[in-house]
């Protein structure tokens, strides 16, 4: 598919900068297309906006402050460079955007750490070499340190990794170590938030247990690759970076129950239904499941796993709108997109929510 069809204005100021608080005051636009309802509602009134016995899955990855400034040494050379980790490939390898990528060169040394100018203080720094150069800036950094070791000196050297249409508008402060995780993360190895989970409270999962509703959690580690813009003219020719899923076994017994029952499996967020759907088997029934998806899913992708989504409002030309259109409708979510912004909803990960409703089937 034409890639500019999925292209739409956005005004600056449609860009949330902070999230709302309390998390659950966000603002939820319900589309539901099989009745051809739009209504504007609040996150907290969820659970009266689903059925006792659905069923909740949500993500429970766990950001890492994945940004690294440094220092490039190339002999006597030295210049700035400033990374994101974006895929643990082993014990002390990760895949990462760097800015100026051109600047580096497979064997390059690159010094991280406040100390890093003077190249004094060992103690204070962390070195990687380029192991890889890939294109669009994208190297392999095999560092100096492995396993524990090297995530303590990425948690105490490293900040969160905002959004760059959030980092470009702001620097991120003590505010983000906390905004900018679910309230829910258990295990770390993310470097983007999945941003629908952001809205939940201790409240909020009451309310919803005392509507009957089950929740689950699954993990995929969510990669700076879901902010790559599609720079290509048509769908068939954009490449995913991959991203590490599982779903353990008893998860996917709870699935399957439900799904025998009849209940609704509702996805909170985009990563959470790309895993679902990365591990459904063709009857639609789960396993324990662990690996790499890269999964892309357009309009005319048959949906086998999700019923209901919650998510976020996305950016104009992304894999993730794709996603939305192919689920609920690309007329629908275009008219529901035109909604949100005349109605002044906030957009992209600190901004407000959908609940969208699949689309019934329609023949090829």
């Amino acid at each position: 598919m034409r890639v500019d069809l999925f292209d739409f204005e956005l005004p600056e100021e449609s860009i949330a900068l902070r999230p709302a608080n309390p998390r659950d005051s966000a603002r939820m636009l319900v589309v539901d297309p099989r009745e051809g309802r739009r209504e504007d509602r609040i996150v907290r009134e969820l659970p009266g906006l689903l059925q006792p016995g659905d069923v909740l899955v949500l993500n429970d990855t766990r950001v890492i402050p994945a940004r690294l400034s440094g220092i490039r040494v190339r002999g006597e050379a030295v210049s700035r460079v400033e990374v994101t980790l974006h895929k643990r490939e082993g014990a002390d390898l990760w895949r990462a955007f760097a800015r100026p990528g051109k600047r580096l060169l497979a064997g390059d040394r690159i010094r991280f750490g406040e100390e890093a100018e003077s190249m004094a203080c060992l103690l204070a720094a962390l070195d990687a070499e380029v192991a890889e150069k890939g294109e669009g800036g994208e190297v392999l950094l095999r560092f100096a340190f492995a396993g524990p070791a090297l995530d303590e000196a990425i948690a105490r050297l490293g900040r969160m990794p905002l959004p760059p249409y959030i980092a470009s508008k702001r620097p991120d402060d003590a505010a983000d170590l906390r905004d900018y995780q679910t309230i829910y993360a258990r295990h770390d190895g993310a470097v983007a938030a999945p941003t629908a989970g952001l809205h939940f409270t201790g409240e909020l999962f009451s309310a919803l247990d005392a509507r009957g509703i089950a929740r689950h959690f699954v993990t995929l580690h969510v990669g700076a690759g879901t902010f790559l813009p599609v720079k290509v003219e048509d769908t068939r020719d954009h490449r995913m970076h991959s991203e590490w899923g599982t779903i353990d076994a008893p998860t996917a017994a709870a699935l399957n129950a439900a799904r025998a029952e009849g209940r609704r499996i509702v996805a909170v967020g985009t990563t959470a239904l790309r895993l679902l759907e990365s591990a459904v088997r063709p009857d639609g029934t789960f396993e324990a499941w662990s690996g790499d998806t890269a999964i892309f899913i357009t309009p005319g992708y048959r949906f086998r796993a999700v019923d209901v989504l919650m998510t976020n409002f996305h950016l104009p030309r992304s894999t993730l709108f794709m996603l939305v259109c192919a689920f609920a409708g690309m007329e629908t979510m275009k008219a529901a997109y035109a909604h949100a912004i005349a109605a002044g909803y906030r957009f992209y990960s600190y901004g407000d929510a959908c609940l969208l409703f699949r689309a019934p089937e329609t023949p090829a």
